[in-house]
């Protein structure tokens, strides 16, 4: 058990996938723009083309913009030209949960964040070699975190979160 109650539920990276209780949940949620809810929250897509994380090149972190979970490494990122930041691999695997999707007429993988069910975008099988997988994320689901800075630790779970990631390890 963890120190909320609930089971403690941790990653090969060590990340506590533990939901945000409903008062975490709600103080992060009320932190968010109107655009941001409406992705996040209610499942929408943002505009292509206009994400302020498209052009983004640094080494770092790409972390939910809820709850602070790290869910893609930049070395992932690769540019699809669909206008939204695409990754080939995620984080961690157990970083995401992976939902059907059958709205709008076609039958999709929507990706979530597996710690506080954000939605995040959707995955494609139509990626560039290893993976050949394409993860279209909206960027206003993403904050991104430099290789020098510390992860987000908006949950107050401590180590990883709240520290610089060593990315040798990732």
């Amino acid at each position: 058990m963890d120190s909320r109650g609930g089971p403690f539920v941790s990653t090969p990276a060590a990340f506590d996938l533990s939901p945000p209780s409903p008062l975490q949940f709600d103080a992060l949620a009320a932190s968010l723009s109107a655009q941001e809810r409406e992705v996040l929250l209610d499942h929408g897509t943002e505009s292509p083309f206009c994400g302020v994380l498209l052009t983004e090149k640094r080494a770092g972190v790409y972390c939910c913009r809820l709850c602070g979970l790290p869910l893609f490494l930049a070395g992932s990122k690769f540019d699809s030209r669909t206008g939204w930041p695409s990754f080939t691999t995620p984080f961690d695997e157990t970083h995401l949960n992976y939902v059907r999707d059958a709205s709008y007429g076609m039958v999709r993988t929507e990706i979530r964040c597996a710690r506080c069910g954000s939605h995040q975008g959707h995955v494609f099988d139509d990626g560039p070699p290893p993976t050949h997988m394409r993860y279209c994320i909206n960027s206003v689901s993403l904050d991104f975190t430099a290789a020098t800075d510390p992860l987000p630790d908006r949950l107050g779970r401590g180590a990883p979160e709240g520290h610089v990631w060593q990315y040798a390890t990732a």
